[in-house]
């Protein structure tokens, strides 16, 4: 969502913030060393997980503002255990990282609720902007409320207000929210959208983006998003 500063997390954390905390799942030591020795480097505090059943006993025992996940682990497999930790906690931003690089298996997790994918083998400098990319959107939400116009987005409970009741959204469906907000006036393309809500490559397409307006627009009224044909989507 576009609603760490310039320095990365360390100097998003530095002084008044807290550190932010990630959890690496991976049963491969190797990968886990090397992504929490950068990770600390950038200033987060970082703690590994070799199996399913590990990493979700730490996250009831702990918060993690963010979890890199393998899908490929003896027993319980990410699959499962994204869609576990979604269940458990629906707020939680979780970035896939895995040998897995076929489209479907995207498709797949990101429709479980994962907020970001990275294919291995991967640059460890790619992996630590997409990191910072997450903070961001968190750091963010410090901010208490988004006015626009006759909305109102709270950013603390993630419920949308059009004049009328309050309405509480899906994660991916307040982040694609902010972001046209963040652009209203302005034609937002699904290209933009896949890359900065699900993570998707420049040449990857998918029409969850449509989906995803579609839910929107049932949530809060047909005219709150505008299509604008062969270009993208506008708010107003």
């Amino acid at each position: 969502m576009t609603c760490l500063q310039a320095g990365g997390a360390a100097g998003a954390t530095a002084g008044t913030k807290d550190i932010h905390r990630a959890l690496i799942v991976d049963d491969e030591e190797r990968i886990r060393s090397v992504v929490i020795r950068a990770l600390r480097i950038e200033g987060l505090e970082a703690d590994g997980a070799r199996d399913a059943s590990t990493a979700l006993a730490m996250l009831a025992e702990r918060h993690y503002d963010l979890v890199i996940l393998d899908l490929l682990m003896p027993g319980r497999d990410g699959f499962a255990t994204l869609d576990e930790i979604m269940r458990l906690n629906p707020d939680q931003a979780v970035l896939v990282l895995s040998c897995l690089s076929d489209v479907p298996a995207k498709i797949r997790v990101l429709n479980l609720g994962a907020e970001d994918y990275l294919a291995k083998p991967f640059h460890i400098e790619e992996l630590v902007a997409r990191v910072r990319a997450r903070l961001r959107s968190m750091n963010r939400h410090h901010q208490a409320t988004i006015r626009h116009g006759h909305l109102v987005l709270d950013l603390i409970s993630h419920r949308v207000s059009t004049g009328s009741r309050p309405v509480q959204l899906a994660e991916r469906e307040f982040q694609l929210l902010c972001e046209l907000v963040h652009h209203a006036g302005e034609v937002v393309t699904k290209r933009h959208l896949l890359r900065q809500i699900w993570g998707y490559g420049p040449e990857e397409l998918s029409n969850v983006v449509d989906v995803y307006v579609r839910r929107l627009r049932s949530r809060l009224g047909d005219d709150v998003i505008e299509t604008v044909r062969g270009e993208g989507y506008r708010v107003a």
